[in-house]
Parts: C-alpha cells; sequence; structure tokens
C-alpha cells in the first residue's frame, strides 16, 4: 500500500529557492557570456598584435576565463540543486499505515519483558 496525503496539511509559501531557480536561466546565460566577452576584449584591446608574447598572453586569457566559466557553472549547478532539495521538502507531507503505541504511564518491567 502507497502512502497518501496528509489531509489538512501545511503547506509553506515559496520561498527563496523559487526566487533563485527563476534567476538561473539568466546566471547562466551570464556565465556564458561574460568568458566570451574576456576573450574577445583581450584580443580587440591588445595594443601590439605582432608583439612576440601576443599568442602566450592571449592563450592565458582564455585559460583564465574558461577557469571562471567552469568555477561559477560548478557554483549555479551546486546552488540549482539545492534550491531542488528545498522545494521537494516543502512539498506536502505523507503518512504511511498507523502504529499503535501502548498508552502506557509507566514503562513495563523486565519481568514482563522476558514473558513474551
Amino acid at each position: 500500500m502507497l502512502p497518501r496525503k496528509k489531509l489538512h496539511n501545511r503547506r509553506e509559501p515559496p520561498g527563496m529557492e523559487r526566487k533563485i531557480l527563476r534567476k538561473m536561466p539568466w546566471l547562466v546565460a551570464g556565465n556564458l557570456v561574460v568568458p566570451v566577452l574576456m576573450m574577445q576584449l583581450a584580443r580587440v584591446f591588445l595594443s601590439d598584435p605582432a608583439m612576440a608574447d601576443a599568442d602566450k598572453y592571449l592563450t592565458g586569457v582564455d585559460i583564465f576565463a574558461i577557469a571562471i566559466g567552469l568555477t561559477v557553472a560548478t557554483a549555479l549547478l551546486t546552488i540549482a540543486i539545492g534550491c531542488v532539495i528545498v522545494m521537494v521538502m516543502k512539498g506536502p507531507a505523507y503518512v504511511a499505515d498507523a502504529y499503535e503505541l501502548d498508552d502506557r504511564a509507566e514503562p513495563v518491567p523486565d519481568k514482563a519483558r522476558s514473558e513474551f
């Protein structure tokens, strides 16, 4: 038998996790645009493309931009997973089969336990 939804259960209103998840597409797009923009700006504002260290400089900027992009992407993924977990935890409550408890005010003596 599957657990059923608890009647008259309390549901929490949507909180900060929904706001963060709504902004997530814009944050991912920004994470893609900023490193590419940084790489292109390095090529545009390169003072002298004929200088000896131009390739080394551009390679360093490319590596730095990719590293920033991957680091921010990992952080965004971690935040998104946390938001999904909070949303699942705020969902409706479920009830399994009832478990009958003893209504005794005092514990059962050790002799009575050993007889069962």
